[in-house]
């Protein structure tokens, strides 16, 4: 799935990053470095600066650095101790040797009392565990401490398809997939079974989603909507629901997005309260909102139809039918409710485009009510393009 360019202001990067943050606030993540990554002399501030954020952000952080030596070691440790404090002063993280056998309760109990406080730990397995057989061991930890999310970082990166094409999200259906004989290898991702074999297994054992990127895209792939790797998750990803108040300030940042990058109209705080409050979002592992859209029905009572607003999608799930449920939810929303039709206004060619794949017809904007256009933007006008839905009795009439 390519990804679109982004063209950011100078504070998208920060809205994204608290986007982010707030999901992470209060879990564990796990973040395991590859032994072809730590052999070198890699430059570990990146690294070090997105766990400095981390846990600022009261996020517990697990890092497991492989068996390749003390040189290493003790890079890692004043990256992370330097990214903590702010300054040249070391202030060293607590560091747990593993035992080669320990039982998961006991690994719990131990991790629990290390980062209640602290919320960063740098895990070191035995001198020959962790190398040759990368990620698994990491895969049985983070099944054993039952983690939210395992990060691998990889020299790598994340998937690249046949056509060297980023492969920003698949989910659990599309890694099997992938896992079919010789689908990998027709894929061009042979020479990466082992490691999807292994992700499939930490999804399979409880771990929500697992991200594989290069070490210097971590921050990238944590805190952006596009992301630098690949991000795996369970089948049953998405959500569509109503969203509730505490999904609000989620929401409003994706409309706010939205704006900025011309594809929704403009809203007043008033009018982005009640695209909200009628509004649904699509979640992904029952945290992440992906997606969100509205359906508007108080100004066109007497008309007996709704109007889809506010449709957006983050970047990196554009192309995985989050859109689609989305607008299916609020078409089955409007059909319950009796109405004749449905439309949406739209001044991008290709979300033009999947609207009429979605059955929406091209009409003229006489043919949608007339208080649409009160108030509104005429240059706007001149530009967008409606696009209607009919249903129920009407829909059956057309046929």
């Amino acid at each position: 799935m390519p990804r679109s360019v982004r063209l950011r202001s100078a504070t998208e990067p920060f809205v994204e990053k608290d986007f982010y943050l707030e999901q992470f606030r209060g879990r564990t993540l796990l973040i395991a470095v590859a032994p072809a990554a730590a052999a070198g002399r890699a430059d570990l501030r990146r690294l070090a600066a997105a766990v400095a954020d981390l846990v600022r952000n009261e996020t517990r952080t697990l890092v497991w650095w492989p068996a390749v030596g003390q040189p290493g070691e003790r890079r890692l440790l004043a990256a992370l101790g330097r990214a903590r404090s702010g300054r040249r002063r070391r202030t060293t993280p607590p560091v747990l040797r593993l035992p080669p056998e320990v039982g998961a309760d006991g690994m719990r109990a131990t991790l629990w009392g290390l980062t209640r406080h602290e919320r960063l730990c740098v895990l070191l397995p035995g001198a020959a565990e962790g190398v040759s057989e990368f990620p698994r061991p990491v895969v049985a930890l983070a099944a054993e401490l039952r983690v939210s999310k395992l990060v691998l970082l990889h020299p790598g990166g994340g998937l690249l398809a046949a056509g060297r094409a980023p492969l920003s999200f698949v989910d659990e259906n599309v890694l099997e997939t992938l896992l079919r004989q010789g689908e990998a290898e027709w894929s061009g991702l042979g020479d990466r079974r082992s490691l999807l074999v292994a992700v499939r297994e930490a999804i399979q054992s409880g771990v929500e989603s697992v991200n594989v990127c290069a070490p210097e895209g971590i921050a990238d792939e944590l805190f952006t909507y596009a992301g630098s790797g690949t991000l795996f998750t369970r089948g049953d990803y998405c959500h569509v629901a109503p969203l509730g108040i505490d999904d609000f300030a989620q929401a409003e940042r994706l409309l706010e997005r939205g704006q900025r990058e011309g594809l929704l109209k403009h809203r007043s705080p008033e009018e982005m309260a009640r695209v909200l409050a009628e509004g649904v979002g699509a979640s992904l592992t029952g945290h992440h909102l992906a997606g969100v859209a509205g359906l508007v029905t108080a100004p066109y009572v007497a008309d007996r139809c709704g109007e889809i607003v506010g449709l957006y999608t983050i970047t990196r799930f554009k192309g995985e039918g989050i859109g689609e449920r989305l607008v299916n939810h609020l078409v089955a929303d409007a059909e319950r409710q009796g109405l004749d039709y449905v439309f949406a206004c739209t001044v991008d060619s290709r979300a033009q485009q999947f609207f009429e794949r979605l059955g929406f017809e091209p009409v003229g904007a006489g043919d949608v009510p007339a208080s649409k256009w009160c108030g509104y933007d005429p240059r706007r006008r001149a530009r967008v393009a409606v696009l209607r839905r009919l249903l129920g009795v009407r829909a059956s009439a057309v046929l």
